[in-house]
């Protein structure tokens, strides 16, 4: 995994009262009656060899966290070596002296616990968690591959691990539309030798070159337990938490010395001016940068206030002149990057369809004067920060997110409490501190452009552009790697304990499901909540039945565009308005369209639950129609639809409901519906389609929050009075699984680096009875990673990032579906190994599989009610299928009474590898012929659209 920033750490909360971390040496006093939601109390202590280690209490559930960060990312890295950092994380997952190939995953997910890593530029992360019972499991886990790991390092695993960052980097970078701007831009902008000069997922040829000794030098002078901060958080005793990491940590000697980078913020003498032709992108992208600085500086929170207040919602620049005036583009935003050695600031703007790149370059400095000229005010100001307090709170609802932040802050502040300044920083911004990082950084000061446009469309580009030299690999014949093994045992490393015993976990946390409640309001709503106090924010949703279901085939679209009118606005308040109020009470408020309802989904203080339900019923009751908004919404959602063309994965998606659903059935139709169909769609379509499809007698509405049940339906009784039943039908479009043959069809994207796969039929609506037993004879197979096709593909070959398989459905029946995106010269192979796998999976599993299934699903039980989003997801599931409060339990009794001959009835029964659709997305010229030899029924070349090619598929 990769990522460029974990979250925005500079900008986590403006509260006045402020959460307050305290260490237990000096705790401070926060008032009394927000105590239980306003201290996160922690302790800090270091081990004589230099670890950090931070312990925060927090019994509310009966998990725990475990994150470690090393002060290693890829600004480490030198010219010529770079993507170690990266890869390094990756080899951390393999094996190390006490545990074999392939058993971090396995044992964690055993234990009914979760787990990853991250790196970005600064840092990287490794993280569990699992139930209390498990956590010494972590320690011991952790701690051996942070003290005994290199001596397993092997060719094989390093090659195999190579390949598989090789392969994300082709998932993220290579076969995707923009997906070279990263480079592009960092090269530019930082100087040959800067740590930020290069790609975090680091250069392909770099990658491919990197030796075992190279590995072995970065952990040496990196992974030490004096270059780490460990944090614990969650449900432990401390003088327990304390002796087991003293048991596991405290023996491993301390590593080099790593010095702390200093601060290398850069300038640029004159405006760079370049430009690429993207292979996938179907319309154009502008990407304007400026080096700013580095994180922490008083200009880095107001940059951080510029970004927003230029490019977020109705009142900003960016929005006025690119969108609503000139409709140049519908898909626009500006951020500060601002990291531990520098910064930058960034405009990306991606063009509508056919509108040229120096038209938006233009623009965006007629947006620029329009910030000048309107101003900034003190109202606008405090809408930022009004919001930056919910998010806050949804910040650390997990003790994951709290372990992330300590982290943080004590690796790159060197205090964890560090909040309290971070929070006093971003209170402190003005308006005036605002206008003058703009003159400071951004008015008249040299910048980066890229201009990225579709192939052979050269005339879209900003003028005075030059060629970027971007690298792209070249598609060869696959090559497999012959690496000779020596069988020399493992040289293990003297400890003072037997590493190679896993500890004992004791008992499993019991399942303990919160406590719900329902009710029914006179006008027929049904309302579902759980009280969750923890942090002082309220979840909810409200579901309207119907969805995509009620579309029109003929005019397909007009749900998706329903969501998207009534956010624009109410009669008595212009878009403007009602978005600025959303704001100012620091609550969200989102309406989308699925295939089979309407949700709108919110988030706000409790202490603004009723003034956000007024605006709910409002946008609900009262809708605007306004014909200008309605013009722009269809722009905007007709360019959104050609860009997707350009994405191979919702190609794929797109083509493969189109074959297993029939073209008689909505589902094969896209939500947002065609570019054809939303631009014959009319504002009286929505009118009608409103008149007739809302109704409370076909909604529902959760809520899960600081609240009891009397205030919510208190608060609820205008919506009771004010929205009338009325009855609705909703069609129903029968389904029957009728495929008789195994069909591939093969959607051509020239130059594809990768492959998008995508096998299966249809399967199970989620009211059968079958369905979630289905789920679990799914696990071992792809439900997770160590599913046997994700370690046979990625693990064991090295070609995917990730495989998967699982079925999904609703009331209506979904799909059984594996799927993957692996390296094109291994397509053939790939699919070869899904069919086979699938077959060798109906004669049955072991009973060691059939265990860990069990296992990891009962017991990760106890991580499924920890945040007020994972508790809107359950009231949300027992309200659309009529679910009984107690269904998890009933769940896990299926679960636990599966045999090895229910396992196999269940996969003779759903999965038949002779009878799927196998669709592939990718380069037609080199991956289609091999197909027609390969025993398929039939092989067709088709187009994007699901539709027979007229192309000569002989050419192939």
């Amino acid at each position: 995994m990769t990522t460029k920033k974990l979250f925005n750490y500079s900008m986590l909360s403006v509260f006045a009262a402020a959460l307050t971390f305290t260490s237990c040496k000096e705790k401070q006093e926060v008032p009394k009656e927000d105590a239980a939601t306003l201290s996160v109390e922690f302790e800090k202590y270091e081990l004589e060899n230099g670890l950090d280690v931070i312990l925060h209490q927090d019994k509310s559930d009966p998990i725990v966290s475990v994150a470690i960060q090393y002060n290693v990312g890829s600004n480490r890295e030198k010219t010529g070596r770079t993507g170690f950092a990266h890869l390094f994380e990756h080899m951390l997952f393999q094996e190390s002296e006490n545990v074999p190939q392939d058993q971090f995953f396995k044992k964690i997910q055993d234990a009914g616990g979760t787990l990853n890593g991250g790196t970005w530029k600064d840092g990287t992360v490794y993280y569990e968690v699992v139930p209390k019972n498990a956590m010494e499991t972590v320690l011991w886990l952790e701690s051996d591959r942070m003290g005994y790991l290199i001596n397993t390092v092997t060719e094989s695993a390093f090659n195999n691990q190579q390949e598989v960052v090789q392969n994300e980097k082709r998932q993220r970078v290579d076969n995707n539309p923009y997906g070279h701007e990263g480079w592009v831009l960092d090269k530019n902008i930082y100087p040959e030798g800067h740590p930020y000069n290069w790609q975090v997922i680091g250069e392909l040829e770099d990658l491919q070159n990197a030796t075992v000794e190279d590995v072995k030098e970065f952990y040496d002078k990196f992974y030490g337990p004096n270059n780490a901060t460990l944090v614990l958080a969650g449900d432990f005793e401390k003088e327990d938490a304390k002796a087991l990491v003293e048991k596991y940590f405290g023996e491993i000697k301390r590593r080099q010395e790593v010095a702390p980078l200093e601060p290398q913020p850069v300038t640029i003498a004159e405006t760079v001016r370049l430009y690429h032709e993207d292979n996938f992108a179907n319309t154009a992208q502008l990407n304007m940068v400026w080096p700013t600085t580095y994180q922490y500086t008083e200009d880095a929170y107001a940059l951080d206030f510029l970004s927003e207040l230029i490019s977020n919602g109705k009142k900003a620049p960016m929005y006025k002149v690119l969108e609503k005036e000139k409709e140049l583009s519908s898909r626009f935003y500006a951020y500060n990057n601002s990291q531990v050695l520098a910064g930058e600031f960034h405009v990306t703007v991606t063009a509508n369809s056919g509108k040229s790149l120096n038209d938006i370059e233009k623009g965006m400095f007629e947006a620029f004067a329009r910030f000048e000229k309107d101003g900034i005010t003190d109202r606008d100001v405090e809408r930022i920060k009004a919001g930056l307090e919910t998010d806050f709170y949804n910040g650390i609802s997990s003790v994951l997110g709290k372990s992330f932040q300590l982290a943080q802050y004590n690796t790159f502040a060197g205090d964890p409490g560090f909040i309290e300044k971070d929070i006093e920083n971003i209170k402190k911004v003005t308006k005036e501190d605002v206008m003058r990082v703009y003159e400071t950084y951004i008015k008249d000061k040299p910048f980066v452009i890229t201009s990225f446009v579709p192939k052979g469309q050269m005339e879209l580009i900003a003028e005075n552009s030059t060629k970027a030299a971007v690298v792209e690999e070249e598609i060869k014949e696959n090559v497999t790697k012959v690496i000779e093994e020596t069988s020399e045992e493992i040289v293990k490393t003297p400890s003072k304990i037997d590493r190679s015993i896993a500890p004992n976990q004791g008992e499993t946390p019991t399942l303990n499901v919160p406590a719900s409640w329902t009710s029914t309001l006179g006008n027929g709503l049904k309302v579902y909540g759980i009280e969750q106090n923890e942090i002082p924010t309220v979840n909810f949703s409200l579901r309207i039945d119907g969805g995509h279901l009620l579309d029109d085939m003929e005019k397909n679209g007009v749900a998706n565009l329903m969501t998207d009118i009534l956010m624009e606005g109410t009669k008595n308040k212009t878009p403007e308005q009602l978005e600025e109020e959303i704001e100012m009470l620091g609550a969200s408020i989102n309406m989308y369209t699925t295939n089979e309802a309407i949700i709108i989904r919110g988030n706000t203080l409790v202490r603004n639950f009723d003034k956000t339900m007024a605006l709910v019923k409002e946008i609900l009751l009262e809708p605007r129609w306004d014909e200008a908004e309605f013009s722009r919404i269809k722009t905007s959602t007709i360019n959104g639809i050609k860009r997707s063309d350009a994405d191979p994965n919702t190609v794929a998606d797109r083509v493969y409901k189109k074959i297993l659903y029939g073209e008689d059935h909505i589902f094969s139709y896209p939500t947002s519906g065609t570019a054809a169909s939303v631009e014959a769609i009319t504002i009286a379509d929505l009118k009608t389609f409103y008149t007739n499809n809302f109704s409370p007698s076909i909604s529902s509405m959760h809520v899960v929050g600081k609240i009891d049940e009397a205030t919510v339906l208190e608060t609820l009784k205008e919506l009771e009075t004010s929205w009338a039943a009325k009855e609705v039908t909703i069609p129903e479009y029968p389904i029957v699984n009728t495929r008789d043959k195994a069909s591939l069809y093969f959607v051509d994207i020239p130059d594809a680096k990768q492959s998008v796969i995508s096998i299966g039929n249809i399967g199970l609506s989620r009211t059968d009875k079958d369905f979630f037993p289905a789920e679990v004879m799914n696990y071992k197979l792809g439900g997770s990673f160590s599913g046997n096709v994700n370690l046979i593909l990625r693990e064991e070959k090295g070609y995917t990032y990730g495989a998967r398989s699982g079925f999904s459905g609703s009331k209506v029946p979904g799909t059984f579906t594996a799927s993957s995106s692996v390296r094109t010269n291994t397509t053939g192979e790939s699919v070869k190994i899904f069919k086979d796998e699938i077959a060798k999976y109906k004669e049955g599993i072991s009973k060691e599989d059939l265990d860990f299934t069990k296992n990891a699903l009962i017991k990760s039980n106890a991580r499924r009610f920890e945040t007020q989003r994972s508790l809107l997801g359950m009231l949300q599931e027992m309200s659309e299928y009529g679910l009984a409060s107690d269904y998890i339990e009933k769940e896990e009794d299926v679960i636990r009474t599966m045999t090895l001959e229910d396992h196999k009835a269940l996969a003779n029964k759903l999965l038949n590898q002779d009878k799927m659709a196998y669709i592939v997305v990718g380069d037609a010229a080199t991956q289609f012929e091999q197909f027609k030899l390969m025993g398929f029924d039939e092989v067709k070349l088709i187009t994007k659209d699901g539709e027979e090619s007229n192309l000569d598929s002989a050419r192939y």
